[in-house]
């Protein structure tokens, strides 16, 4: 019944479908920045976004902590939902996501060498976590070619999970070796929001711009993906560059998403498959859908990570995976039964 409902949505029920989204993010992204230790008012809201106000009441609270961690949120929520999306379409399999196959622990990787070896060069570690998730997603490809099994859940979540606890492991080591240097990475590992500034914001934001601009550029190639590289190829599609291309952006978003917040996970691939629900798996349509509801849950789960315990604040990384973890088990369950 639900593959009938999809195949009966119409274009404009689609980008109906993506308004909705915008609009829920524009609603929950209002929400959360009332939302804390001190509560602001509607008005006051407005008027710090807008400017309108710049002094008295909560405007610095608002326009200097609360509305750049809500908008570094978004925009790694977005990063880490589209990543997901091109992630599972070039390699033709639903359960991979930047976290699960070692994307987000090779930028973590990357990010933690630059701030233990070179502290002083600070404004590389987003450029050092996009060489590390792609190194990382080109090492789980090759893995995964080389068996000849690109299409096995089980085999890339297997692969990836491996190559993750080893990129974990060198990460670890490295953090306790400088324990004395690196005396705030606990909570970036797990993924944190906590004290992003408008310098985070203008950090990941050139790197979400162009990454999301060529995701929905090439998402119209995802779908011809999906159709095996016999018929992608029989119909013009040039396999090896896109795959290079897709996996590059792929590493691109989830890298500097990575280097803003943290390692948080399951994002990239709760929202895809909530989209593909909602909307079908018109890549067209799911890639800038995917994109707001990543921002959707990103903002919602930092909002619960800093209001349920106050005044104690969790790291968003932690709420993402009690959400995320059932998620994966339910969708790895059904991807079995079907390999089966």
């Amino acid at each position: 019944m639900l593959a009938k409902d999809k195949q009966v949505l119409t274009r404009g029920k689609k980008i109906g479908i993506i308004v909705a989204a915008f609009a829920a993010l524009l609603f929950v992204s209002i929400l959360s920045i009332g939302m804390g230790t001190a509560d602001a008012s509607f008005s006051e809201i407005i008027g710090a976004i807008t400017g309108r106000v710049s002094e008295g009441g909560n405007y610095h609270i608002l326009q200097n902590i609360r509305i750049p961690r809500i908008v570094t949120g978004v925009l790694v929520g977005m990063n880490l939902a589209v990543s997901g999306v091109l992630l599972q379409g070039v390699l033709r399999n639903p359960m991979a996501s930047p976290n699960i196959i070692g994307v987000n622990a090779g930028a973590g990787l990357a990010a933690i060498s630059i701030m233990a070896l070179f502290p002083q060069s600070i404004q590389l570690i987003t450029p050092a976590s996009f060489i590390g998730a792609l190194l990382a997603s080109l090492l789980i490809y090759f893995l995964a070619a080389k068996t000849g099994q690109k299409s096995s859940t089980v085999h890339i979540v297997l692969a990836g999970m491996a190559v993750s606890a080893l990129l974990n492991a060198v990460t670890n080591g490295i953090m306790m070796i400088n324990s004395d240097v690196l005396d705030v990475t606990f909570s970036w590992t797990l993924g944190s929001l906590s004290g992003r500034s408008w310098s985070a914001v203008n950090m990941i934001l050139p790197y979400s711009l162009v990454g999301l601009v060529i995701a929905v550029f090439i998402s119209p190639k995802l779908n011809l993906f999906e159709l095996g590289d016999e018929i992608a190829s029989s119909m013009g599609l040039r396999i090896g560059l896109y795959r290079v291309v897709i996996i590059m952006v792929a590493s691109l978003l989830a890298g500097s998403a990575v280097a803003a917040a943290g390692t948080i996970g399951f994002v990239g691939l709760i929202a895809p498959h909530i989209g593909r629900l909602m909307i079908g798996s018109d890549h067209r349509f799911l890639v800038p859908l995917s994109a707001l509801l990543g921002g959707v849950l990103l903002v919602f789960s930092d909002t619960l990570a800093r209001t349920v315990f106050q005044p104690v604040e969790l790291s968003v990384g932690i709420v993402t995976a009690v959400l995320g973890a059932p998620f994966f088990l339910y969708l790895l369950k059904n991807m079995q039964r079907k390999e089966d």
